[in-house]
């Protein structure tokens, strides 16, 4: 919006794109906690099965990638074209594109498998919590690693992730009885 080639109408569209991303952000969020309940419900009735739930999971959307098909058979013929790249300590050579991806999957599953563990041992609040934590660290990562400028939205994003995990902790709670107990505590001469 601040490229004064834009008109008024194109700072419009791209405020309501804006708007759509948080919307879809803030539904992913709510659809995330609510699958958060469901899980906690399904665990108190049939157990805690952290594999069988991260496994049914990802199984079970697996048939919806055939509509996607042919847009994947691209991407994996542009994956091929892509820079060869040679893994150390395997000595492997691969096209780069795939490496990432392959690292991606991994780093991928070591994460839901521990968030899958997270909501067999935590309340769903709790977990809903700890991966709002999660991405916000990673979206700081990426920030840093592209060194993209960190404006006053991401400082007010900041203080609203922390103050919202120390309204959860109760560490205001915690704060005002100790504080209370260091007033009640006589003076050592």
């Amino acid at each position: 919006a601040s490229d004064s080639s834009l008109n008024e109408e194109d700072g419009l569209q791209v405020f309501l794109w804006w708007l759509l991303g948080i919307a879809a952000l803030t539904f992913a969020l709510l659809m995330s906690a609510r699958m958060g309940i469901f899980q906690e419900t399904l665990y108190k009735r049939f157990g805690k099965h952290s594999k069988e739930a991260l496994f049914y999971n990802h199984a079970l959307p697996l048939p919806g990638f055939l509509l996607l098909a042919p847009n994947i058979y691209h991407h994996a013929v542009l994956f091929n074209q892509s820079e060869p790249f040679r893994v150390p300590l395997i000595g492997l050579t691969l096209p780069i594109m795939w490496f990432y991806l392959f690292m991606n999957v991994i780093t991928q599953y070591v994460c839901i498998r521990g968030v899958f563990i997270l909501t067999t041992e935590c309340p769903s609040l709790t977990v809903t919590l700890v991966v709002t934590l999660r991405k916000f660290v990673s979206l700081i990562f990426s920030i840093l690693y592209f060194r993209n400028p960190f404006t006053a939205w991401h400082w007010l994003g900041t203080a609203l992730v922390f103050l919202g995990t120390l309204m959860y902790a109760e560490v205001w709670n915690s704060l005002g009885s100790l504080l209370a107990r260091c007033r009640r505590r006589p003076k050592e001469e």
